[in-house]
């Protein structure tokens, strides 16, 4: 039987805009086996409104959101879509 190890990778977003952001979050979790997960470092304002959610519309999960200091880490999880 194989066994699965679920990874974590992490994207520094931090002074990103919109759209660019969002873009490289999904060209990094296409990079990713499903069931890995992502954390995203995002700064507040539109990045944080904007980028979760548009990764939910893709089909992701979002496992986590939090803030830490000035800025939120997302942690998403990568669905078969």
């Amino acid at each position: 039987m194989g066994e699965y190890l679920e990874r974590m990778e992490e994207l520094d977003l931090r002074g990103v805009i919109c759209p660019y952001n969002f873009v490289k979050t999904k060209l990094k979790l296409e990079t990713l086996e499903i069931g890995d997960q992502l954390s995203v470092l995002l700064d507040e304002g539109e990045p944080i409104r904007n980028v979760p959610q548009s990764i939910t519309n893709e089909g992701h999960q979002i496992l986590k959101q939090e803030r830490i200091g000035q800025y939120y880490q997302v942690v998403i999880q990568k669905e078969d879509v």
